[in-house]
């Protein structure tokens, strides 16, 4: 907490501490519900994140091993030739927020696997070359609908982390500073009250004395 935040020991100061003391417990409250929020939210991710991991682990080991085959049959040059023209990919995609976290969504995607027909290659590829071209598109369907989902686990744990540090400053730093401010100004007043209590006494005493 910097200089300019300490708490004058005045009763003034003292109100206004206790108020920013407040305003702190509340942020605090409302940072607690958010990070369980985010837990809640991303555990409930991580289930189907993982199941969709695995398939695309399972489809890549089956895909890698195919294009292996069609690069022996076809060559490199071959296989660039087979890829011909470039496709022209499009992804409509659709954001919004989840506690204060920008989220995307993909509203429309096309499906990358095609028959030999759709691919529009020349007459001729080898078997090799057309089933590493299947593997590969079952692949791509795969990771670009995976996609908003990793990102999404991906922010809502930076987000965690944020809120994480947030509490932690709160808890452990700021608001037990502010607490001990508030203590030490309550001292000093209540010395002061009786060191007024004396004084006055000792006048009253002098005051019947003369």
């Amino acid at each position: 907490m910097s200089s300019r935040s300490r708490v004058s020991a005045t009763r003034v100061g003292m109100l206004r501490g206790q108020q920013r003391l407040e305003r702190l417990e509340r942020g605090t409250s409302l940072l607690r519900r958010k990070r369980e929020a985010l837990v809640g939210e991303l555990f409930r991710i991580a289930r189907s994140a993982a199941d969709t991991r695995a398939e695309i682990d399972l489809q890549a080991r089956k895909a890698w091993p195919v294009l292996l085959r069609a690069f022996s049959v076809d060559g490199g040059t071959g296989l660039r030739v087979l890829g011909w023209p470039a496709r022209d990919v499009r992804v409509q995609v659709r954001t919004g927020q989840l506690w204060g976290v920008i989220v995307s969504d993909i509203v429309e995607a096309p499906r990358f696997a095609r028959t030999l027909a759709a691919r529009g290659v020349a007459p001729g590829p080898s078997p090799a070359a057309v089933e590493a071209a299947t593997e590969f598109e079952k692949l791509a369907d795969l990771l670009v609908g995976a996609a908003p989902r990793e990102m999404l686990l991906r922010r809502l744990g930076e987000a965690l982390a944020q809120t994480s540090r947030q509490v932690n400053s709160l808890e452990h730093h700021l608001t037990p500073e502010l607490q001990r401010q508030l203590l030490a100004v309550r001292r000093t007043l209540d010395e002061r009250e009786r060191e007024e209590h004396v004084r006055l006494g000792l006048l009253a005493r002098r005051g019947r004395a003369s």
